[in-house]
């Protein structure tokens, strides 16, 4: 059965607006345009007023990620939600990865440990206020979460209301990277009402802050979403969206191509050249595609044998190949669109020798939701072969993956990482994926080098020093040979000629906005 939120007309009223200290309506109302223009397609950012061009029309989209936890906003999930324009955080990334304002206007630092937030007035979209409190018990559900967010790996943060319009935020050691932590997805802001399941799911239906409020989710198949009048930015120019979960990317570009859908997300490569030159935008991202090996139980526990898988895979076949150019060869965790990481680059140093294989027996997995991926695996299969593995592949649905994948029963996975996708901070993703504690370690890499390394990047306060520890602990897993980076990819991203202001974020944060529109 589908999940539906009752019509408005028997829903709570909404509240009177609070009259705490904050900039003028039109400051708030202008704030919205400018936040989309870091990731806008140069066609428009949002409106405050409800009239323009598209003000009545509903917008049609194609997500290749069906839920794979119930729009659980603690994990994968959570992207959804954002890139839909459900939910929000505290605060949001520009396009330079810097904080920026989102439900919070300003922040300061009070100490080592310690940051007071000031809100901006805002509410919920089941009509209740954005308040201290509430957002306080958003955040403290978010660290009573198991599996943590990834986010939060390896962070202790405590958050408390602090008078009518503050919120103060104390981690358990110094975190000089807080605002960027705070703009996860997995760390939207939702109302109480999120979080009154009697089984512990977290319900984002009618509960974000977002311009556009989940009305209808159909399983795993597409959801509904309506405009949420009250938003702080200003009302969106779309009246809702259709999505659909469509995780073939070839029938998510024939869908555009057809006219069925306005926004088709991951055009696949192969389908690129199908589609009119005019509604193909190409975006370079911080993802990058890896093979990950598991270090902690099968051959590749073997650091010779991790030797001779890296030593047998070549990456610039694949960018060529599978990948036609819209790619560029693995250089590390951290690709091109990092700007700053191939400049500090550092040399893997520790490595193992690589053995013979002789035979050894492998599960290589991947899924078909990025439809390059099982094509890159059977190049990657092809080339473990010939040295000498013996290689079975497995190519599943994400949703159906995912589980087999954290519990170790692959010998390794071919994975498209957003290297800066949870938090905005390089460090992030190290400490998620590859550290002993990390929530993400598909690896099952635990190397005690490695936990120092991301501990010294994650202590490090100084931007540019950060980006130098984040560096040397990108050598010290290298160095493991657990992770092979393949591809650092271009996101391709089909949008109809009548659609403007989509928003083409590097970080794959946000698809629509309130100033999406056709």
């Amino acid at each position: 059965m589908p999940h539906r939120r009752p019509p408005r007309s028997q829903r709570p009223a909404r509240r009177a607006h609070r009259a705490f200290p904050r900039p003028r309506l039109l400051a708030a109302l202008l704030l919205t345009p400018l936040l989309s223009a870091c990731f806008a397609s140069g066609n428009g950012g949002a409106s405050g007023g409800s009239g323009g061009a598209g003000s009545g029309t509903r917008l049609r989209v194609a997500l290749a990620f069906p839920p794979a936890e119930n729009l659980s906003p603690y994990g994968a999930d959570a992207t959804i939600l954002s890139r839909l324009g459900v939910t929000e955080g505290l605060t949001a990334l520009d396009a330079n990865g810097a904080a920026a304002p989102a439900l919070a206007r300003s922040w300061r630092r009070e100490n080592d440990r310690t940051w007071l937030f000031t809100l901006r007035e805002a509410a919920f979209q089941d009509g209740t206020e954005v308040t201290p409190s509430a957002v306080a018990a958003a955040l403290t559900h978010a660290t009573r979460a198991r599996p943590a967010p990834a986010a939060l790996a390896g962070v202790t943060l405590t958050a408390r209301p602090e008078g009518s319009h503050q919120v103060r935020v104390t981690t358990g050691a110094a975190d000089p990277v807080l605002p960027l932590r705070l703009s996860s997805p997995s760390l939207a802001v939702l109302s109480a009402k999120a979080y009154g399941g009697k089984d512990g799911r977290v319900d984002p239906a009618g509960t974000g802050t977002g311009p556009f409020e989940l009305t209808e989710v159909h399983g795993s198949t597409s959801a509904t979403l309506d405009r949420f009048d009250d938003y702080w930015g200003g009302r969106a120019q779309a009246s809702g969206v259709d999505a659909r979960f469509v995780a073939d990317g070839t029938a998510r570009a024939n869908a555009l191509r057809t006219g069925q859908v306005d926004v088709a997300e991951a055009v696949p490569v192969a389908q690129a050249a199908t589609l009119d030159a005019a509604t193909r935008r190409e975006t370079a991202t911080t993802r990058t595609t890896a093979l990950l090996l598991n270090s902690g139980s099968g051959p590749f526990k073997d650091p010779a044998l991790r030797a001779a898988a890296r030593a047998a895979v070549d990456t610039s076949a694949l960018a060529r190949g599978v990948y036609e150019g819209h790619a560029d060869a693995g250089a590390g965790i951290y690709g091109p669109a990092v700007t700053w990481a191939e400049g500090k680059r550092l040399r893997p140093a520790g490595r193992a020798r690589a053995a013979t294989p002789g035979g050894a027996e492998i599960t290589l997995a991947t899924y078909d939701n990025r439809p390059e991926l099982p094509e890159a695996a059977q190049v990657i299969e092809q080339q473990l072969e010939k040295a000498g593995f013996r290689v079975e592949l497995v190519v599943r649905e994400y949703s159906r993956l995912e589980t087999d994948a954290l519990a170790g029963r692959f010998d390794g996975v071919v994975l498209a990482r957003n290297t800066l996708v949870d938090t905005g901070d390089p460090v992030a993703v190290l400490a998620s994926d590859y550290t002993c504690d990390g929530g993400y370690n598909l690896a099952r890499l635990c190397d005690r080098g490695v936990d120092r390394a991301v501990a010294k990047a994650e202590g490090t306060a100084d931007s540019a020093g950060r980006q130098d520890a984040a560096m040397a602990a990108e050598a010290a897993i290298l160095g493991t040979d657990a992770v092979v980076p393949l591809v650092h990819q271009r996101v391709i991203t089909g949008v109809a000629t009548s659609v403007k202001g989509v928003l083409l974020d590097p970080y794959e944060r946000v698809l629509v906005g309130a100033g999406t529109r056709r």
